[in-house]
């Protein structure tokens, strides 16, 4: 019974890869981009940059102003 939980365990570990990832033989990685000193690594090409996932403000109102009027706002025509 045991053997038999331990079994699917044991071969999902063997699922991962440990060797770093290769273009395959007829394949070459993408050039190095224009005006960049060194090709990007995966992980920096993995990470979002703060365009794509902007950072959250926290700022609080501090001073409560009124609105000022709306001149676009109008009665709809008769």
């Amino acid at each position: 019974m045991k053997l038999l939980m331990l079994a699917p365990v044991v071969l999902l570990t063997g699922c991962g890869s440990a060797a770093a990832l290769k273009p395959g033989p007829s394949k070459m990685l993408p050039p190095k981009p224009y005006g960049a000193t060194a090709v990007p690594t995966a992980k920096l090409l993995v990470t979002p940059s703060s365009q794509a996932r902007p950072e959250r403000s926290d700022e609080l109102l501090k001073n409560s102003e009124e609105r000022r009027g709306d001149d676009f706002s109008l009665p709809p025509p008769n």
